[in-house]
């Protein structure tokens, strides 16, 4: 068994409390941020200018649909008392599909409106998204939530902070060090295949597919509540964008013989 009982909270401003969670989300979009710069030194088809847009876009509509989506999966807690209605508002509760498919349609509509090329950026953002989700699943880590169900592997984490949200003491699946290992390799394999399909568009929709298998899986290993069919709410999402995604890749994707390089 592996102990957590590192606090997470990493800080306090008076009565508040900064959860080692929202500094790793922070960084996250740093981190999503410098990769954007890197390809943009390295000769992408973008200005900064138009970068900057583009996040202004993408990291309120994504905050947006995220917290919405949270709410959704939780809408007896938040409307079984009015009290709880002030917490719709709240700074917690994100969910990471929210975050992916909130800032996918706002850049989507922006694109509609202006001269940019949607398939290209998409593709060109997609590695840098998996690294973003890497750092955020450590804050996840750090924090105690999206864990496993109760366990008894020898890698099974007991969390002992009473300020954790996972439950204490208990051995439960490593979920989010799971999903941490599998996104890496993901970006790897999609790092290496960038440039190889066309049309453009197509790498981050490959990273969508693989995504929902993964969160489709990983859900029976996770805790968490009854979203429809007794699957929870990331599994439905993920079972959602492969209905959608998956023709789209097998009517118009096509493999592109050396162009993955540079």
């Amino acid at each position: 068994m592996i102990t957590i009982g590192v606090n997470p909270i990493a800080f306090t401003i008076g009565d508040m409390s900064v959860r080692w969670y929202g500094v790793m989300i922070a960084l996250a979009v740093v981190v999503l941020i410098l990769w954007m710069v890197w390809q943009i030194r390295r000769g992408a088809d973008i200005s900064y200018d138009r970068l900057l847009t583009v996040a202004l876009i993408a990291i309120p509509s994504g905050i947006i649909i995220s917290r919405l989506l949270h709410v959704i999966d939780l809408w007896s807690y938040y409307f079984q008392d009015l009290q709880h209605l002030r917490l719709i508002i709240g700074a917690g509760g994100l969910t990471i599909w929210g975050a992916i498919l909130g800032a996918t349609l706002g850049i989507w509509v922006y694109s509609r409106f202006s001269n940019f090329k949607y398939g290209y950026f998409m593709d060109l953002i997609t590695p840098g998204v998996l690294l973003a989700q890497v750092v955020g699943r450590v804050g996840c880590t750090i924090n105690g939530c999206c864990y496993g169900k109760v366990c008894s592997l020898p890698w099974a984490v007991v969390y002992t902070n009473p300020d954790s949200y996972a439950p204490l003491g208990i051995a439960v699946h490593p979920t989010q060090p799971y999903e941490i290992v599998y996104l890496l390799i993901v970006f790897g394999v999609l790092f290496w295949l960038r440039k190889r399909f066309r049309p453009e568009g197509s790498l981050f929709l490959i990273y969508l597919s693989l995504y929902s298998i993964w969160r489709l899986g990983l859900g029976f290993l996770r805790d968490g509540t009854d979203f429809l069919f007794g699957l929870q709410q990331a599994q439905v999402v993920g079972i959602v964008v492969l209905l959608i995604v998956i023709p789209i890749l097998v009517i118009k994707t096509r493999w592109i013989k050396g162009e993955g390089k540079g």
